[in-house]
């Protein structure tokens, strides 16, 4: 059986990443493709009971090693239970962030090096990363109306940082975009959905052919 495809959204709070994910799923499904939608942390029982200790905003929160430990222990239940099983049966898997989303916010923006995030998922999850990777950049106004819109002013721990974080959480996205062009595709998220939707739909034929 063929291997599915491993297809991961990343970028900052507000970007869009979910609605994107879903209609790429409606998409796919559309055309007989099986495919699953994740995301991260989350994805299984294991990793969803820790995104609500990462997310949840009582307490007085992680250190950014703590948190980089945590990251990557859902991640690995992820990988283990839900993603690779589903690649394996020839299924897309569509994932709403993934590795990438910790080197940048507790690897760049939490002060953590990039190797040592790298390393945990290198023991976590094998080192898996996606086929393609489609980065929604998005201006830092919009993505704060869309994130307010969102949230309805009770933000998550990590989504209520302050600007600076965020900002050196996308000045992170676009290096590792820049550093790695194979696997990263940049998307301009600024627009409506249906229009950002056809600009992602174009990039991924041109990556994998027809679909």
């Amino acid at each position: 059986m063929t291997r599915g495809k491993f297809i991961a959204f990343e970028g900052g709070e507000g970007a869009g990443k979910s609605t994107q994910a879903r209609l790429l799923a409606a998409e796919l499904e559309s055309r007989g493709i099986a495919c699953v939608v994740t995301r991260e942390p989350g994805g299984t029982p294991g990793a969803e009971a820790i995104r609500a200790l990462l997310l949840g905003t009582e307490g007085e929160g992680w250190h950014p090693r703590a948190e980089a430990l945590l990251f990557a222990a859902a991640r690995s239940d992820h990988v283990e239970r839900l993603i690779v099983p589903a690649l394996e049966r020839g299924e897309w898997v569509i994932c709403d962030r993934f590795v990438d989303s910790s080197r940048a916010y507790q690897g760049a923006a939490g002060g953590l090096s990039d190797e040592d995030v790298l390393a945990l998922h290198s023991v976590g999850s094998q080192a898996l990363l996606p086929d393609l990777t489609l980065l929604i950049e998005v201006s830092p106004e919009v993505a704060k109306a869309r994130a307010h819109a969102r949230d309805l002013g009770s933000p998550d721990r990590i989504g209520g940082r302050d600007a600076a974080y965020h900002a050196r959480v996308a000045a992170a996205f676009s290096a590792l975009a820049d550093a790695e062009p194979a696997r990263f595709a940049r998307i301009d998220g600024n627009g409506d959905a249906e229009g950002v939707f056809g600009d992602i739909l174009g990039t991924l034929q041109s990556h994998f052919g027809a679909l």
